[in-house]
């Protein structure tokens, strides 16, 4: 698909085909994808592999009822297919009384997130930014594994009452893991512009933080002051994001149950939902067109707004704000461009203020444990300190915690100012460091 105008090419033999069954009513998502990645282990390159990728998703309406079926293939014959499959298990499919018809066309907000030269980014390229990157982590003698991805992604969404949504990004992601005999350390990045991203200062500091943990301290469990780095953040609160669904509310699987309009963190919490965040990516309108709204989840600690896709607005006789998932789900909707508020207090401030304090790079292996109350656990990793009198003084045995998010939300005393975070644990969101208190770490690992 080389732009909208194919798009609506190919849209065009969508809707031939679904007439030529009887059915008017028909939604197409259109998708393709140039994607390459150099992979990275052992202090030297052992895999470069890229992907063009082709997708083409069709949704009749028939009746009250709706299915999905779907294709990588654009031939006119495969088109044809695959609409005569949507529309055959459509009619099979029971009604649903609350299926609203296709949406109808409404104006969203422009974002220009593709940039040339990173969709193009070579091989070569990659291997050099991937050699520098290596070369910092062995002059302090360690092993160096990641990744480096580049590419861009077209996505068109078009249905037969007009509905001609298009957007395209360009997207970088650099990630590496620094290894010592006994410790490690990681960093991660991402960037729709790959000058954004600096794989030498991240190997930099990943090396640095297996070097500062090396023969690492044990500490008792128990609650501790912390601070988060941004990609510890996203992993433990953005966990919490699918919640914010009118959906989840109705379907009673949401902890804001009962707790929309009450204040439940501190009152230094405030988070949005924002498309047009310059630090953010992904399309400003949702799977079914809608335009995205801005929505201020939280405001000084009251929940104040949830996402609602066309149905679950309906059903509460509100307005969508355009964060639905392609149709047939059963998630409904949640919000995409999350954006944590920071504060004014620098990470190495927060630590030159800290009498005792543990340091966290990031967090894995996170579970629930109590969906209402929002607790989880997990682990530490790749970079746990001990900070003492104002300064890093050890790496520490990493720690399982089991905490509350509400509980942790209401105890952050500092917040910096907030940056674009990746993470493994949770979707990339522009979050701030936080210094916690009375963090609950509950028993050490083995590593």
């Amino acid at each position: 698909m080389r732009d909208k105008a194919a798009a609506e090419e190919i849209f065009g033999q969508v809707r031939a085909a679904a007439r030529s069954l009887g059915v008017t009513e028909v939604e197409a998502i259109i998708a393709s994808g140039d994607q390459a990645l150099t992979r990275f282990a052992n202090n030297a390159i052992s895999q470069n592999v890229a992907e063009r990728t082709s997708y083409l998703s069709i949704r009749p309406v028939i009746d009250g009822r709706t299915a999905r079926a779907s294709t990588n293939r654009l031939d006119a014959a495969s088109i044809r297919s695959v609409v005569e499959e949507a529309v055959a298990l459509t009619r099979l499919s029971e009604a649903d009384p609350e299926l609203l018809p296709l949406a109808e066309p409404e104006d969203y907000t422009e974002v220009y997130r593709r940039f040339e030269a990173t969709a193009r980014v070579t091989p070569e390229e990659r291997a050099l930014a991937v050699a520098e990157a290596i070369a910092a982590v062995e002059d302090a003698k360690q092993t160096a594994a990641g990744i480096y991805s580049t590419g861009e992604s077209k996505f068109a969404l078009l249905n037969s009452h007009g509905v001609s949504a298009w957007y395209t990004e360009s997207l970088a992601r650099f990630s590496i893991t620094a290894m010592a005999a006994d410790s490690s350390g990681w960093a991660k990045g991402s960037a729709c512009y790959h000058g954004d991203l600096d794989p030498v200062a991240l190997a930099h500091s990943a090396a640095r933080k297996a070097a500062e943990s090396a023969g690492p301290r044990e500490l008792e469990p128990g609650r501790y002051t912390v601070i988060l780095e941004p990609a510890a953040v996203l992993d433990l609160v953005g966990q919490m994001f699918g919640d914010f669904s009118g959906t989840a509310i109705h379907d009673g699987r949401s902890f804001l149950n009962d707790r929309v309009g009450k204040k439940i963190f501190g009152d230094n919490i405030t988070i949005w939902d924002d498309v047009a965040h310059p630090l953010q990516a992904g399309a400003p309108f949702d799977g079914e067109g809608v335009a995205r709204k801005d929505l201020v989840l939280v405001e000084n600690g009251v929940v104040r707004e949830i996402a609602y896709s066309r149905q679950a607005a309906a059903r509460s006789g509100i307005a969508a704000t355009g964060h639905g998932y392609p149709l047939p789900n059963e998630y409904g909707e949640a919000p995409a461009n999350v954006v944590i508020a920071g504060g004014t207090t620098s990470l190495e401030e927060m630590i030159a203020e800290a009498e005792r304090a543990i340091l966290v790079t990031r967090l894995w292996y996170i579970r629930e444990v109590d969906p209402y109350e929002k607790i989880f656990t997990g682990m530490t990793r790749d970079g746990t300190f001990l900070v003492e009198g104002g300064r890093v003084t050890a790496g520490v045995r990493n720690f399982r915690f089991n905490q509350s998010l509400i509980e942790m939300l209401q105890n952050v005393e500092a917040l910096s100012s907030p940056v674009r975070a990746s993470g493994e644990e949770s979707f990339d969101l522009v979050a701030p460091s936080m210094k916690v208190g009375n963090f609950n770490f509950t028993e050490v690992t083995r590593f």
